[in-house]
C-alpha cells in the first residue's frame, strides 16, 4: 500500500514538509516533489528519494532559515551525499546529520571560495579514532570538489568525518569534540611529562589514542576493567614514571569528565606510555 501524507508547507521545487500521522513532521526531498504543490495537498512517500524527521520546532525553524541561504544545487548535492554516505556507512543515519552537515558544507564552501581555511588541530586522532567516518568523509570531500568545483582544505575531512561519527553513533557532536580535546590534552601531557615528541603516524600512537578513546566510554559507561594487584605492583616498582603520569592523566580525565574512573585504567595505560616511553 503506498502511503500518502499532507503537505504542510513546499520549501522549494525539490522539498516539502509533510504532516505524518505517526512521526508528525517530515522532510521530503526529491526531484520536483514540491513543484506545483500546495499546503493540504497529498503526496506519496514513494516521490522522495529521502526522507527524515523533524523533532520539534527548534530544528524545524533550523532548517527552514538554512534552505534559502542554499544553492538549488547544493540542496540536491547534500541529497545525494547523504545516501552515499549512508550507503558507505551500510546503516541509517540520525536525522540531525541533515542540518547539520547541509549547514557544515555551506559554510565550508563559502569559505573556501573567499579563500579562508580553518585548521583541524585533531586530524591525526580523528583519524585514528574513526577510520572508516574519515575515509568517507574523505570521498564527500573528493565529490564536492568534483561536482561543485570547490576544492576543501585537508581539516575538513576531519570536521566531516565527527559530523558521520555523530550521526552513525547517535553522539552529540559536543560530546565528541569535548573527548577529542580531552585526548589531545592527554597527548600534550604525555609529551611534555616524558620529554618527547609522539610520531603520530606510528602504530603505538593509534594504540595509545584507541585506548585512550575505549577508557574515557568506559567512564561513561561505569564499566571496570577488573583488579590486577600483583600488575600493579609490578607495574608500579618497574616503571614508576609511566605509573605515576598514568595516574595524572586519570585525575585529568576524572575531572574534566566529573566521573569516577576505574583504578585498573591506570595499569593498562602506564603499559602503553612505557611502550613510547622506550622509542623515544
Amino acid at each position: 500500500m503506498v502511503e500518502h501524507v499532507r503537505i504542510e508547507k513546499v520549501l522549494n521545487n525539490n522539498v516539502l514538509i509533510a504532516e505524518h500521522p505517526t512521526y508528525k513532521e517530515v522532510v521530503l526531498i526529491g526531484k520536483g516533489i514540491g513543484f506545483n504543490r500546495k499546503q493540504g495537498e497529498t503526496v506519496s512517500f514513494d516521490k522522495a528519494d529521502k526522507t527524515f524527521l523533524l523533532k520539534g520546532e527548534n530544528e524545524k525553524e533550523q532548517y527552514m532559515n538554512l534552505l534559502p541561504h542554499l544553492e538549488q544545487e547544493l540542496i540536491d548535492f547534500m541529497n545525494d551525499v547523504l545516501v552515499y554516505i549512508e550507503d558507505r556507512m551500510g546503516q541509517e543515519l540520525n536525522e540531525h546529520i541533515h542540518i547539520a552537515l547541509t549547514d557544515h558544507i555551506a559554510f565550508a564552501i563559502n569559505r573556501a571560495k573567499k579563500e579562508i581555511y580553518f585548521s583541524n588541530p585533531f586530524l591525526f586522532e580523528i583519524e585514528s579514532l574513526y577510520a572508516k567516518e574519515y575515509q568517507v568523509a574523505r570521498e564527500v570531500v573528493e565529490m564536492v570538489q568534483k561536482q561543485m568545483g570547490i576544492a576543501l582544505p585537508e581539516g575538513e575531512i576531519g570536521f566531516i568525518a565527527l559530523h558521520i561519527h555523530s550521526a552513525v553513533t547517535d553522539k552529540a557532536l559536543r560530546d565528541i569534540n569535548k573527548h577529542n580535546k580531552l585526548i589531545s590534552r592527554f597527548v600534550e601531557i604525555i609529551e611534555d611529562e616524558l620529554d618527547i615528541k609522539m610520531d603520530r603516524s606510528q602504530v603505538d600512537y593509534n594504540r595509545l589514542i584507541q585506548h585512550l578513546h575505549r577508557a574515557i566510554d568506559r567512564v561513561h559507561h561505569g564499566e571496570s576493567l577488573g583488579k590486577e594487584n600483583r600488575l600493579a605492583e609490578l607495574l608500579k616498582n618497574e616503571y614508576p614514571v609511566c605509573y605515576n603520569l598514568a595516574w595524572k592523566l586519570i585525575k585529568v580525565m576524572q575531572k574534566q569528565l566529573n566521573k569516577p574512573v576505574d583504578e585498573s585504567e591506570v595499569l593498562y595505560l602506564t603499559i602503553h606510555l612505557q611502550r613510547l616511553s622506550n622509542k623515544s
